[in-house]
């Protein structure tokens, strides 16, 4: 029996939506990142990028446990001494809450040259709408047990 391996050509892609306001940050990230690799697919292969489109709305209803809102801090670096910037997630959610779950979800997906491709397939909508209606994208429920 010889082992399957999954050509460019033989990829489908399905578009999933996922909503932020039922599970934490950590959660949503996990799924998203697992469904832009293809992971739950039968004919995953690390070489082909095999992975589904994935939605996440209401990214301004983000879900976080204990106080990170005020607690967790981002870093960036200009590259000039003394260029260190930082923010709170509240301070990254009040600009733009869209770069909290890209920043999370890329920071899950392996380092290579298929991750550009996988976050490209990543939307991120701050509100319950979203333009990908003529995609038919099925509903991902990611429900905290509680």
């Amino acid at each position: 029996m010889k082992t399957y391996s999954q050509k460019p050509a033989e990829v489908t892609r399905v578009w999933h939506v996922i909503d932020a306001s039922e599970a934490p940050l950590g959660r949503i990230s996990t799924v998203a990142a697992s469904l832009l690799l293809g992971k739950g697919k039968p004919t995953v292969t690390s070489h082909v990028d095999g992975g589904d489109y994935v939605i996440i709305i209401n990214a301004e209803k983000l879900v976080v446990t204990g106080d990170k809102k005020q607690k967790k801090i981002y870093y960036r670096h200009s590259g000039f001494p003394g260029g260190i910037k930082q923010q709170t997630l509240q301070e990254k959610m009040d600009k733009d809450p869209t770069s909290v779950f890209v920043r999370a979800v890329r920071g899950m997906l392996p380092v290579n040259k298929l991750r550009d491709g996988r976050l490209a397939r990543l939307k991120v909508y701050t509100g319950s709408e979203h333009g990908h209606g003529a995609q038919q994208p099925q509903s991902f429920s990611v429900k905290a047990d509680k």
